[in-house]
């Protein structure tokens, strides 16, 4: 598939996607490679970060301190950075889920956690954006 702005935001190769990425061999002690679900950076100002969970699984304490930690070094680089901890309810893994509609259970910004008060991803990001703005 060419990749241009009608398909923007797709996945490309939805084959390749369902690929699992083995990083058992990758360990230096209790650390192990974690993964990300989705990010994106505006205009050199701010990063956006994504993690999906099935609702009742737990964000594993290591992915939670890299991505927090992440969040906290853009901050200090003197980026705006937010991670949202998105919840869905999708249990078959055939199945897509639908990121922007998605519910978003915690928001870490600016050092602290906060609450996602049943609202989307797309709500939550659409609001950040418009922060995003005013810098």
């Amino acid at each position: 598939m060419e990749y241009n702005d009608n398909n923007r935001g797709k996945i490309q190769y939805p084959a390749r996607s369902k690929q699992i990425i083995d990083y058992y061999k990758i360990r230096y002690g209790n650390i192990t490679p974690t993964d990300m679900d989705g990010f994106f950076e505006v205009k050199d100002k701010a990063y956006v970060f994504y993690e999906f969970k099935l609702e009742g699984a737990s964000v594993p304490r290591g992915q939670e301190l890299a991505l927090t930690r992440l969040v906290d070094d853009l901050s200090k680089a003197g980026k705006s950075a937010v991670l949202f901890i998105c919840r869905h309810n999708i249990k078959d893994p055939e199945q897509d889920i639908n990121a922007a509609s998605s519910i978003v259970e915690k928001i870490y910004w600016d050092k602290h956690w906060h609450q996602g008060k049943g609202k989307t991803v797309k709500e939550h990001t659409d609001k950040f954006m418009e922060w995003i703005k005013t810098l």
